[in-house]
């Protein structure tokens, strides 16, 4: 089985999956790129600084970065924009032609011509994408924009890899009930970080003394972009109101892990309240966070408009207590509220710092949610991935074992 798989870029998260495909006997993939800038030094939007990934994005698989006609070292509808996919689909005297093309989203120009050129060759096309129902209702004119787009695409598309309970409800609501879906859950590598957080507790105590942490109280984590949309704002207001009495801070520290637009105004908000026990510690790398994730009691990710958030992943990992808003995309699938940490109303304060409350309502009580939360996100893994995968390309071409 010949595999293409197009993506913008290089992704963290999608390195040890692609390593891991890469592994199976009768599957030759081959991965094509629009972009190289995630392999080196970039500035990030959403961070707001620069970013370096101390972990290689593409050792261990085959890959190529396509010719390019447009790239600005960031990603956008017409961003990276690519040639040459068709004649490497096609196939010639150094390399086979491929079996299925496997494209990772669907609405930018190189996903398209992807597609098309995948049509044009009677090669078989399968999705992957983060997109879910959304909550807003839209405009006539973009809902008419998306309905067009959608009565289209099953010309251009095979199956689908659902990531997800709400991703798959997307798809059975833009493509019908009876367009063929695969089960390829949202995962990261819990192998690598269920190790990383072993060995980040020899670790504990000089990370404790860095950031002025006393071991005795419990620390409540928030590690993403500094962004609108991921709401820390919310988290420090209901972190605020954990406080016992007027000018006395909160028992837990409250770490904020994350760069961004955002900082300026949270860490103003944080000098008012006059409290000690809140921490700003910038940008950490994938490879930091584990240590991060040891010395938390709770982990957090308040956002709204979140496709997935496979940071909770990580956490959970880590045997740690979530508490994520219901508009945060994995919600449905790793958090029962009281099981496993707690779901609450995107941009409720108040229901915010009640969760908090529940789960740190003593050190027992947040252990045995994080316990619970190691336990299901073992279920959720690379393995399974593999297994939807195969299972897509199955129906797809009858070539190879589900």
């Amino acid at each position: 089985m010949n595999l293409a798989y197009l993506v913008s870029h290089p992704i963290q998260y999608q390195a040890p999956l692609l390593r891991r495909i890469a592994q199976e006997p009768d599957i030759d993939l081959t991965v094509y790129f629009g972009s190289d800038f995630s392999t080196r030094p970039y500035r990030d939007r959403g961070f707001g600084a620069e970013v370096a990934w101390d972990v290689s994005l593409v050792d261990g698989y085959r890959h190529e970065f396509l010719p390019k006609v447009r790239d600005t070292g960031r990603t956008g509808r017409l961003t990276p924009l690519n040639h040459g996919i068709f004649s490497r689909l096609r196939g010639d005297r150094k390399r086979p032609r491929a079996d299925v093309l496997w494209v990772h989203g669907y609405s930018t120009a190189n996903a398209l011509q992807g597609m098309l050129a995948a049509k044009a060759l009677g090669i078989p096309v399968l999705l992957r994408a983060e997109a879910r129902v959304m909550r807003q209702t839209p405009s006539a004119a973009s809902n008419a924009a998306r309905q067009a787009f959608f009565a289209g695409l099953p010309w251009l598309v095979d199956g689908v890899l659902s990531i997800g309970t709400l991703n798959a409800e997307h798809w059975r609501h833009s493509l019908g009930d009876a367009f063929p879906q695969s089960w390829m859950p949202y995962a990261v590598d819990n192998e690598y970080f269920q190790r990383r957080s072993r060995e980040a507790r020899s670790g504990r105590n000089n990370l404790l003394a860095e950031w002025k942490l006393d071991p005795a109280r419990p620390v409540i984590l928030f590690a993403s972009k500094l962004q609108r949309r991921k709401r820390c704002a919310d988290l420090l207001e209901a972190y605020l109101r954990l406080s016992p009495a007027p000018g006395i801070a909160p028992h837990p520290y409250l770490l904020i892990v994350g760069d961004g637009e955002e900082r300026a105004g949270l860490e103003r908000r944080s000098a008012e309240s006059g409290f000690d026990s809140i921490r700003f510690c910038g940008f950490k790398n994938q490879s930091e966070l584990p240590g991060f994730f040891d010395i938390a009691s709770v982990f957090v990710l308040p956002s709204q408009h979140e496709p997935w958030g496979l940071v909770v992943n990580e956490a959970m990992n880590a045997a740690r207590a979530v508490i994520v808003s219901d508009d945060v995309g994995c919600a449905p699938d790793l958090i029962a509220d009281g099981v496993e940490g707690c779901v609450f109303p995107a941009g409720d304060i108040d229901a915010l710092a009640d969760a908090l409350r529940r789960v740190l309502a003593s050190p027992e009580t947040a252990e045995a949610m994080g316990q619970r939360a190691l336990e299901r996100i073992r279920r959720w893994d690379f393995e399974e991935d593999i297994r939807g995968l195969r299972h897509a390309l199955s129906k797809a071409t009858g070539k190879i074992d589900a």
